[in-house]
């Protein structure tokens, strides 16, 4: 006889069952907001453009803790390559496939099962707990915690402690939390050249020639040295364009994009100079954009991270290690408001990936380090 899944798995498994491609919700945040509404939440939806968003909250007083996700997955990709419908949760040998099992319905789902059980030991709890949960993290995140947070701050509604439920980890659950991340700047260069013959290049101006030793320059360049949390800002090219498909044309215009992880040690203005810089010493005729994603953001040693920690080794018997490695989430939005951001979720090996998958134990353990987050600093 199976054995019958945990609640947590179980809500996993209705979660992923909806399909949720950004910025489609799918109906994963009606589920959630049904759930929360049991528990005593002031449950808010709040939508804005064609991203749904909400806001639930129990409690009136501080401090607030805050679960914050994103009910929107990353499309599939070819089908014919998963081993099961990815929108069909399945659980083989103890592991959870489907898109969004890992990032990140599983820890939706956990949050809520830990919320459900911390709230039947504590009824009466010490401050507030809210949820702020998007469908738009995977796409141009504009309509979607950013606005959340933006409607919050307008009202003078403060999050004091946000819990992000992306997956963090490494190789085990709980080996690694994320305190800070990188900043992200993303610029759009596109170079002038003049169109003409290869064989007559005089008559012409070859603006792949010219960008060649501009865009050798920002690769090579040495930005800073990072510091203590960070490690040095590192520019990528992304993507290099030019040429009109015939092999006998010089083209007319060369176009790049290339971006930015910056740590601390550096400001959005400051990198754009020394870009400018460097591009303007190689004469060129150009034109560039720039994009800015998130700042960088960093939380210290405190409360939160504190009870990160104690609730890992708890749980788990693991000494996480706190990074501020991976890309940009949605904490790079709740921090500049003043609060502490630590982000706690599952080994993150598949994500993204054909066979996303979780195991059903960590998922289950997950719950459980939540739960002893919420205890810790709400009792």
């Amino acid at each position: 006889m199976s054995k019958q899944p945990s609640a947590t798995v179980q809500l996993a498994c209705e979660l992923i069952g909806r399909p949720s491609v950004t910025p489609d919700d799918g109906g994963c945040q009606p589920l959630m907001m049904e759930r929360l509404a049991r528990l005593g939440f002031n449950v808010e939806p709040m939508r804005f453009g064609e991203v749904d968003n909400f806001w639930a909250r129990r409690g009136e007083e501080g401090p607030v803790f805050c679960f914050a996700g994103h009910t929107d997955v990353v499309p599939p990709g070819p089908l014919e390559r998963w081993d099961t419908d990815p929108f069909a949760p399945t659980v083989r040998d103890g592991i959870l496939y489907g898109r969004g099992a890992c990032d990140m319905k599983g820890a939706l789902a956990a949050m809520i099962t830990a919320t459900e059980g911390f709230l039947a030991v504590h009824p009466e709890h010490a401050g507030s707990i809210a949820f702020l949960i998007t469908s738009d993290e995977e796409g141009p995140s504009i309509d979607g915690t950013r606005k959340v947070v933006e409607a919050l701050e307008a009202r003078g509604e403060k999050i004091d402690y946000a819990l992000v439920g992306e997956p963090s980890s490494k190789e085990r659950l709980g080996d690694i939390v994320k305190h800070g991340r990188r900043g992200s700047v993303t610029g759009k260069l596109r170079i002038q050249g003049k169109q003409g013959h290869v064989a007559y290049p005089q008559l012409a101006d070859n603006p792949i020639h010219r960008a060649a030793p501009a865009l050798a320059a920002l690769a090579a360049e040495q930005w800073d040295e990072g510091n203590e949390h960070f490690p040095p800002t590192s520019l990528q090219l992304s993507n290099v364009d030019a040429g009109t498909g015939a092999d006998n044309v010089i083209p007319d215009a060369l176009t790049a994009v290339f971006n930015l992880r910056f740590s601390t040690e550096q400001t959005p203005e400051a990198i754009q100079q020394r870009v400018h810089a460097i591009l303007d010493a190689h004469g060129l005729d150009y034109e560039l954009d720039w994009h800015l994603s998130g700042l960088p953001f960093l939380t210290p040693t405190g409360e939160l991270l504190d009870a990160g920690r104690d609730a890992i080794a708890a749980v788990t018997g693991l000494r996480t290690q706190p990074t501020t490695t991976g890309g940009t989430s949605d904490g790079r939005f709740i921090a500049p408001t003043g609060a502490q951001v630590l982000e706690v979720g599952p080994v993150n090996a598949t994500i993204h990936k054909i066979n996303e998958c979780v195991a059903v134990k960590e998922l289950d353990q997950l719950a459980a380090i939540y739960a002893e987050m919420l205890r810790r600093l709400l009792t």
